[in-house]
Formats: structure tokens, C-alpha cells, sequence
């Protein structure tokens, strides 16, 4: 899931080169330790996707994760994540209906996430898949901050 997650983040968001400040942060996040330390928790759930080689893809869904948006619950699609050579297979929608089932499953009204606000791929895949628009937050990177859109799916 490391490796999945490294592929995907740089390639969604490292165009131009990759400079040091974003290996640092990838380097420091999509680790093995880091995924341990996840899936040690137990408001952390993760679905993967895989073929015959293995992995290509996998969902996160965290409990009592607080929402930027009051609005929102407490039950965060954290990481939609499959490599790009996979995307369009179904892969994606596929994680998706089994992490929303599973939100469904805890009760709350809805789930929420939030994306890259220049990502319109991903915005559109969850706007065709009944994701709302229900505010903006910011992602963080050491002192830079990126523009999130925060994306709600009424369970009841």
C-alpha cells in the first residue's frame, strides 16, 4: 500500500519534477512503519483491490475523524488510492460501494473527504458517484497549503 500510495500521489500531483520539499513529504508518509501504524488502529479500515500480480488499488475509511465542515460526520474516506494504469476498470468504483457500505454500516448520516481542488478527475469520479460539494478546506505541506474541496454522500 506504500508503494501504491507513493505511485499514486506523485503522479496525481508531481508534474514538473519532483524538488526535495515533496520527496520529503512522500518519503515520510507512504512508508510500511506508517501503514503499520494505521491499520494498528482501530478506527481505521482498509479495503484493497487486486489482481493476479497484486495490488492495484485500496480504500481507507477512518472513524471519528473530525470534519472541516460541521455538516459532515465523523466518518472520513481517507485515501482512494489506485494506480494509474488501473484507473477506468473499476477498480475505484469497486472500493468505493464497499467503503460506502461500510460507512453506512456505522449509522451516520454521511461520509465525507475532501480532494485536491485542481484534481477534477477525482472530483468528477465522486460527483458521478453521488458525492455532494459542501465546502473548502486546505491541505497542508509543511508552511504551503493547497485548496481542498470538501465532498459529502448522505447514507440516510
Amino acid at each position: 500500500m506504500a508503494a501504491v500510495s507513493l505511485e499514486v500521489w506523485l503522479n496525481t500531483y508531481i508534474r514538473n519534477g519532483v524538488n526535495a520539499f515533496f520527496a520529503d513529504y512522500a518519503l515520510e508518509q507512504f512508508t510500511a512503519a506508517r501503514f503499520e501504524e494505521i491499520l494498528s488502529s482501530a478506527n481505521e479500515t482498509i479495503w484493497v483491490s487486486q489482481n493476479s500480480i497484486g495490488i492495484e488499488g485500496f480504500i481507507r475509511v477512518s472513524l471519528g475523524s473530525v470534519a472541516p465542515i460541521d455538516i459532515c460526520s465523523d466518518v472520513e474516506i481517507s485515501t482512494l488510492y489506485v494506480q494509474p494504469r488501473h484507473q477506468g476498470n473499476g477498480a475505484g468504483r469497486r472500493l468505493l460501494e464497499t467503503g460506502l457500505e461500510f460507512c453506512a454500516s456505522t449509522g451516520r448520516p454521511n461520509a465525507w473527504l475532501s480532494v485536491n481542488a485542481g484534481n477534477e478527475r477525482a472530483a468528477d469520479f465522486y460527483s458521478r458517484n453521488g458525492f455532494e460539494k459542501v465546502g473548502e478546506t486546505h491541505f497542508q505541506i509543511g508552511d504551503q497549503t493547497y485548496p481542498n474541496h470538501v465532498l459529502r454522500f448522505r447514507l440516510l
